[in-house]
């Protein structure tokens, strides 16, 4: 765009739209610029393998050369808003999951050289939802399994937090789109700076990636895992901390030795704790935060309970005994309610109520603050008090009861906005779950309601395998492409919690 056309739609566009446009544009252009080096890592590792390297170069290419364009609309253009954030967050996943689909297509392999499929994987791996069209995923170059990886790692808060720490040298506020970005209701600030908070959260992040890697690789170095090696711990640990459960297995970590399972089992649930505790437990040497968090305490209450009713069931019926039994039962409940989406087993055929148990915890999610998706553990505690303070004030009319966590009244506006966030959450995967159905019942795939709850509810609430076709050694190659973009939409919109997106279709958004 000429200097003279982007002069001309900063005058233009304030004057018809209430959204900077400019600012917009410019600033994903600037995300896309910072993300382009991203391609160098799966480049690497296709020389060392002696894969084909040059589609990473061209996505990286494509991505840079794209950025710096976009940016160079915005030169000179005023800080953007919150009303502009919201469109930044939503056009800069949309064109992540884009960039993010090159490399697939660009790779000749047959399984994702479709446009719909290449993307649904990129956006099922920015989203970190771990859902997959890929049929033989053992087959891929290492190079494309490492990309794949990548963007789950990227997805899960690298990206804006690697954003949010260059954004104030360029004098652009970005503290609203860590509210808007960030999993989870809100996150509390660890710095007075978003710089300083932004770079806290990278290098806990980095450095709990770097020690799971490790723990993995050692134990393929002394003997545990034969099956083990740098390039499966890394890949993994891309993986885990992102909550994503894209793994270079067909089966999953059901490939890996029990002490691999318990290992990853760990750092799932570190994954799905609020990162502000973690930070503050490890790097301020404070681990008494996580007793005293309440949203801490319940999601541990709730793996708890879950997994003993999984460990009994699965014990009772026969389908494990002892050490496995309960190794397979707090697995899959970590992997569910963090949303990480790993398998050790094909729980599509586990007993009835075991398979009810996991489909309800893809409603439930980690804490706020973490990596994890769907409606996460601190909203269901607060409408949990609402309910409680609704049936009290139905007992004593005169009652006033403020809601309160850890010890801290809540806003009367913060629960109406978490009750507002799963009314709307609700009414996107029913509407979602319809579209599906009506499109499974066009195409004669022969699903079970059940098998359509689950595939709505794992992408929306980016879990990552479903039931049925799509289930844990299954995937979601078999629906057609109009499911797939259902599913696409979904994952793109749980992951930035419904309102970024939302927000975009309403009138009042883009009026003065």
């Amino acid at each position: 765009m000429s200097d003279i056309a982007a002069a001309r739609l900063r005058r233009i566009g304030p004057r018809r739209l209430a959204v900077d446009l400019v600012a917009t544009i410019g600033l994903v252009g600037t995300l896309l610029l910072y993300l382009s080096p991203s391609a160098l890592l799966p480049a690497v590792v296709a020389v060392g393998y002696g894969e084909t390297f040059w589609p990473y170069l061209a996505a990286g290419a494509v991505a840079a050369g794209a950025g710096f364009g976009l940016s160079r609309i915005a030169v000179g253009a005023g800080p953007i808003g919150v009303r502009e954030g919201y469109l930044v967050v939503a056009l800069t996943w949309l064109l992540v999951a884009v960039y993010g689909a090159i490399p697939y297509l660009l790779s000749g392999e047959d399984q994702v050289d479709r446009p719909v499929d290449a993307l649904f994987e990129s956006m099922s791996g920015f989203t970190t939802t771990g859902s997959s069209v890929l049929t033989d995923v053992e087959s891929l170059d290492r190079s494309l399994l490492i990309w794949r990886a990548e963007t789950q790692w990227l997805g899960g808060m690298g990206i804006i937090v690697l954003v949010l720490a260059v954004l104030p040298r360029l004098r652009v506020g970005g503290r609203q789109l860590f509210e808007s970005e960030m999993p989870g209701p809100e996150i509390e600030s660890l710095g007075a700076r978003v710089r300083q908070t932004a770079q806290r959260l990278w290098i806990l992040y980095v450095g709990i990636t770097a020690v799971e890697a490790l723990t993995l690789a050692v134990l393929g170095w002394t003997g545990v895992d034969e099956r083990m090696d740098l390039y499966r711990a890394v890949a993994h640990a891309f993986t885990t901390l992102p909550s994503g459960g894209f793994s270079t297995e067909a089966i999953s970590i059901e490939a890996f030795s029990a002490a691999t399972q318990w290992v990853v089992a760990f750092f799932m649930l570190v994954a799905g704790t609020n990162f502000a505790l973690t930070y503050r437990a490890l790097l301020r040497r404070d681990p008494r935060v996580f007793p005293r968090d309440e949203e801490f305490r319940l999601y541990v209450g709730l793996i708890a309970l879950a997994a003993t009713v999984l460990t009994i069931e699965l014990w009772v019926e026969g389908v494990f005994q002892g050490e496995a039994a309960i190794r397979a039962a707090v697995f899959q409940t970590l992997t569910i309610i963090t949303t990480t989406g790993y398998s050790t087993a094909n729980f599509d055929l586990w007993p009835l109520l075991a398979v009810i148990l996991l489909v309800g915890l893809m409603f439930i999610g980690g804490s706020a603050g973490s990596t994890s998706g769907s409606i996460k553990v601190i909203r269901h505690a607060m409408i949990g008090k609402i309910l409680r303070r609704e049936m009290r004030q139905t007992v004593h009319p005169e009652l006033v009861e403020p809601i309160r966590f850890n010890r801290s009244p809540v806003d009367e506006r913060t629960l109406r906005a978490i009750l507002s966030f799963v009314l709307l959450y609700m009414g996107v995967f029913i509407a979602g779950a319809l579209l599906i159905a009506f499109d499974a019942a066009r195409t004669d795939m022969g699903l079970q309601p059940i098998d359509v709850v689950a595939a709505a509810a794992t992408t929306i609430g980016n879990v990552g395998p479903a039931l049925g076709v799509a289930g844990p050694y299954g995937n979601f190659e078999g629906f057609s492409d109009l499911s797939s973009i259902v599913f696409i939409v979904l994952m793109w919109v749980g992951r930035l919690e419904l309102l970024p997106v939302l927000v975009l279709l309403t009138r009042s958004y883009w009026r003065t």
